[in-house]
């Protein structure tokens, strides 16, 4: 296992893709050999961004997306024929890219996390840890965002404290499990398939 703690003061901020906000890059990964590191390129994105006004997402075909909110509340997703409820934080949709999707705010500003994959290139998954408990993880790539206050997990027989903002990247050559010890933080999973 490869533990690396990413401090929120060294994330990188990008447009979005539309031009319609800035989002707070975490983590990514492009395909190897690439010299320019672009939507084109990407592998998977963690990160995170504000919602401050409504609007249209961007159009990203081929990408896979889940999203949660852990700051705010009140934001809907809304697709032809279909709505996805993000209305109380903590609770993941899942939605592709090449979806016609319009935010609506019924409470104000949001804050989210979205985790992205190109879809045939890595499998995801984005949970909500608020209480004490263990959770198997598979190979991969996982990441503990750590959304308010500082929280503690153990993993291998170790204590990793990660503080507010910050996010621990661990990289698992092999299965493991998972003991999430106190505070609120958000969970990445990404494995990489094919």
């Amino acid at each position: 296992m490869k533990a690396t703690l990413l401090k929120s003061e060294d994330y990188t901020r990008s447009p979005w893709k539309n031009g319609g906000g800035v989002f707070t890059d975490i983590a990514d990964e492009h395909r190897p050999g690439v010299t320019t590191r672009d939507w084109d390129s990407l592998l998977w994105r963690f990160a995170s961004t504000p919602i401050v006004a409504p609007g249209p997402f961007s159009h990203m075909p081929g990408i896979d997306r889940l999203q949660m909110v852990t700051g705010g509340r009140g934001l809907v997703l809304r697709a032809p024929g279909q709505e996805f409820d993000e209305r109380e934080p903590f609770m993941t949709v899942r939605f592709t890219g090449e979806m016609e999707i319009v935010t609506e705010l019924e409470a104000g500003p949001v804050e989210v996390v979205n985790l992205m994959a190109r879809r045939g290139a890595a499998e995801i998954e984005l949970l909500a840890l608020k209480e004490p408990r263990e959770r198997p993880l598979l190979s991969g790539t996982h990441l503990i965002y750590a959304v308010s206050g500082d929280c503690c997990i153990q993993l291998e027989g170790k204590e990793y404290v990660v503080s507010s903002g910050c996010t621990l990247k661990m990289e698992l050559s092999a299965a493991s499990k998972l003991s999430f010890v106190s505070g609120l933080a958000v969970l990445g999973s990404i494995r990489l398939v094919g």
